[in-house]
């Protein structure tokens, strides 16, 4: 049975936005080596748009944007929308009855399955369905933005934490 886990990049107070901070070298490394290893990955339909962006090729990239960008092409990807008609190479669209959907994709795969949105990793939240959550804490204050937690937060426990490169710390918390 698969896991779902949900893990993104997050300020010290609780914001997300890929376009204010990232990933420093050695981060982008380990998020290459996550993809390599996960069974897959399910999207919400904003999240999957801007992730589109490592489905065409950009001359400017260098060896390991090219190495994230075969990751990600190479896994099966799950887009929930309501409103998309069709998606790109290698996804497959979820419409209908979500909760089905997702406890159909944990039973019939093994490893990991990455969720990806505060918006989709909520809705799954309120279902029960995640089974992990993995916060990469920056040394970054924003102010404003989308928290890394839509709603309210479930009740949680920690259950490892590691430093990565020089400023983030992995925590990684199951529900309690």
């Amino acid at each position: 049975m698969a896991k779902l886990v949900f893990g993104m990049n997050q300020s010290l107070d609780g914001y997300v936005d890929h376009m204010a901070f990232g990933p420093d070298r050695t981060l982008f490394r380990h998020f290459i080596e996550e993809a390599r290893g996960q069974a897959g990955s399910v999207y919400g339909r904003r999240m999957y748009e801007i992730m589109r962006y490592w489905d065409d090729d950009h001359p400017e990239w260098d060896a390991e944007e090219q190495a994230f960008a075969a990751a990600w092409r190479n896994q099966t990807k799950w887009v929930v929308s309501r409103s998309l008609a069709s998606v790109g190479p290698n996804a497959i669209l979820v419409q209908g009855d979500l909760e089905g959907a997702i406890r159909a994709l944990k039973a019939e795969h093994d490893g990991e399955i990455e969720v990806a949105g505060p918006d989709l990793a909520q809705s799954l939240t309120e279902l029960g369905l995640i089974d992990e959550y993995r916060i990469y804490l920056h040394p970054v204050v924003l102010g404003h933005g989308k928290p890394y937690f839509a709603g309210p937060r479930p009740p949680l426990r920690l259950l490892t934490h590691e430093r990565i490169g020089e400023d983030v710390i992995r925590l990684t918390y199951v529900p309690a």
